[in-house]
């Protein structure tokens, strides 16, 4: 505790000192999962475009993997929920066994071909690594709390190279509307010194170019608010087609590990039967290049996105936030001549719009985009990243976010996303039973 008898400036540095220590330890440990899973991640994609016929073993890779969980991963299943729900309820320290379960899921459904991203995996590892601190240093409650979303940051920063993007993610992802900014330095540190961990290990992120970015002008901005809608309504229907499909399953198919292997039944047979379908498995990111650089045919936007929600509906591990930066960047070059903006703009814009929609974060992808892009796409990404986001409406991909303030439609604050549905049926029920009565 902060004692009045002394000047306030040293409890700032007592302060500094505290969290810069266990902030940095954070992200060497987040940093360093990082950089291994990112070059096993690049080992099991050019393994599988090597050997294509890898692509018919992912039904029984996702009956392995999720074998795997039931047997000693049903506390950690939850992933990334499960890291937002801790530090919103604090109930026990997350199992190491998350990082390892999580690494090896995502890399075998990779190998096989699976449809998924790596940001799940990058954040899991981060938070579970960094959740072993609690009990090393006997952190308190808000200590820990703290040290979980630096555990966040430092995940997501290192995975993709943007650590101002990350350091606001740890941040933004737990509420909608509302930050806890006593954690903001702990996550500011984590987030930098992850990202430099990374790059120390020799981890290379891919370069998106947006060479032209046009005046700030009256119809680029308009521009920016129709695209915003767009990407805002992918968004949506992205997590709610995925969150319809895992609930589909999990109410039709008891035992868990057929899950993941009907849908690799699914994702397999298409990928191997559909001349092309080799675009829309794993991260895809090939195609998101070349979304910055040519126009590219609808399909492989509507074809990414039926792979995704196959994958990661029916179980198989990873993240969504690279199909979401797939399915952004497809969308906005297909909006690009309608528009009249350049490929590049729309691309990249897209990119992190669909992501800001889906995961309820406008102010880190905003910030993505100017560590990706240039600082001057700056108010086009806001404009569309803040419209993308009100677009979406109550829904994410993280159902265990709360609501901090509601965005246009009245919400219980505090209420988790995955409950606001049940919670809007029984009020309608109530409401319906009233007038009803004579």
């Amino acid at each position: 505790m902060p004692s009045l008898q002394r000047p306030e400036a040293v409890d700032v540095l007592l302060y500094l000192a505290k969290w810069i220590g266990l902030a940095t330890l954070v992200a060497v440990l987040a940093g360093s999962a990082s950089a291994f899973f990112l070059f096993a991640l690049e080992w099991a994609t050019q393994t599988r475009i090597a050997h294509r016929w890898l692509l018919l073993l992912l039904p029984f890779a996702g009956f392995g993997v999720g074998w795997l969980y039931l047997r000693f991963g049903q506390r950690v299943e939850a992933g990334n929920n499960l890291l937002i729900d801790e530090i919103h309820n604090p109930q026990a320290t997350i199992p190491l066994r998350m990082a390892p379960l999580v690494l090896f899921g995502t890399v075998v459904s990779h190998l096989f071909g699976a449809s998924v991203g790596r940001e799940g995996t990058a954040v899991q590892m981060g938070g579970a690594l960094a959740d072993q601190l609690t009990r090393l240093f006997r952190l308190q409650l808000e200590d820990r709390r703290m040290v979980l979303m630096a555990g966040i940051s430092a995940g997501f920063a290192s995975v993709f190279g943007t650590p101002l993007a990350g350091a606001i993610f740890g941040l933004e992802v737990l509420a909608l509307g509302r930050m806890r900014f006593n954690a903001l330095l702990p996550c500011l540190v984590a987030a930098i010194v992850a990202d430099q961990v990374g790059l120390l290990w020799g981890v290379h992120h891919t370069h998106y170019a947006v060479p032209l970015v046009p005046p700030v002008t009256a119809w680029p901005l308009l521009a920016m608010v129709l695209a915003g809608c767009l990407f805002g309504l992918t968004g949506k229907l992205f997590a709610d087609a995925t969150h319809a499909l895992g609930g589909f399953m999990k109410k039709h198919i008891a035992y868990s590990p057929l899950r993941p292997f009907l849908g690799g039944v699914v994702v397999a047979t298409a990928a191997w039967f559909w001349l092309g379908a080799d675009r829309y498995i794993g991260l895809g990111i090939p195609t998101i290049v070349e979304a910055f650089q040519h126009p590219l045919a609808i399909t492989d936007y509507l074809g990414k996105f039926a792979f995704t929600v196959a994958s990661l509906g029916t179980g198989f591990k990873g993240g969504e936030v690279t199909p979401l930066f797939y399915l952004g960047a497809t969308l906005g070059n297909a909006l690009a001549p309608i528009l009249q903006l350049p490929f590049p703009l729309l691309a990249g814009v897209g990119f992190v719009a669909v992501f800001a929609g889906a995961a309820n974060t406008p102010l880190a992808s905003t910030l993505m985009a100017m560590e990706l892009f240039g600082a001057e796409i700056g108010v086009y990404a806001a404009l569309a990243c803040v419209t993308s986001y009100l677009f979406s409406g109550h829904s994410g991909i993280y159902k265990a976010q709360r609501v901090g303030q509601a965005k246009l439609r009245a919400a219980p604050e505090g209420i988790r996303l995955g409950d606001l549905a049940a919670h809007q049926q029984d009020l309608a029920r109530k409401a319906a039973a009233n007038d009803s009565q004579p």
